[in-house]
């Protein structure tokens, strides 16, 4: 006896339907390729990728520059250059627990403010001699002509810098504060 194989056939509905999604497909990149501009697409289309790399600024890179620092160098006469955000110019009348700076050239405080668990900010402030501290433990580099010192700022009490530290009273400039926990 002979054994019939019988191999299964699609039904005509099916095979239709098939090629009409076929089609569909084909459309829709073809309509995607004019629409983004690839070649042989109408030229009075913009590519959206063309629109992205051409019209827009591209990624946000921090660069930790302080935020408005020339305002603030017209404004207050204080050079901010960058900063990781922790520590922040503020106020000296907004509160308690913040670092103030006294400088011979000025006769108002400096004072900043600390978040996070630590912080730094490099800066440019001539003649800082004392600087309060508050519950951070901080550290401050200061430049007399081209020699660096370091000095540790206690903790809520004022600190002698620069040209009161000094044994020469030479005239110091701060140029980074670092806090931490």
């Amino acid at each position: 006896m002979r054994k019939f194989s019988r191999t299964p056939v699609e039904p005509r509905r099916g095979r239709l339907a098939r090629r009409a999604l076929g089609v569909a497909v084909v459309c829709a990149v073809a309509g995607i390729a004019v629409a983004a501009g690839v070649p042989g697409g109408s030229p009075e289309h913009k590519s959206p990728t063309e629109l992205v790399v051409d019209g827009a600024p591209g990624y946000a890179v921090e660069n930790f520059d302080y935020p408005q620092a020339d305002k603030i160098l017209a404004e207050k006469k204080i050079v901010l250059k960058r900063g990781d955000g922790h520590i922040t110019l503020a106020d000296c009348a907004g509160g308690t627990g913040l670092l103030e700076l006294m400088a011979r050239n000025r006769t108002d405080r400096i004072c900043f403010k600390v978040a996070g668990n630590s912080g730094w900010l490099t800066l440019e402030v001539p003649a800082v001699y004392a600087i309060k501290g508050n519950d951070y433990t901080t550290a401050v580099d200061m430049t007399v002509g081209t020699e660096e010192k370091s000095f540790d700022v206690a903790k809520n009490t004022w600190t002698a810098v620069g040209e009161t530290a000094d044994p020469e009273g030479r005239e110091h400039v701060l140029v980074e504060i670092r806090s931490s926990k």
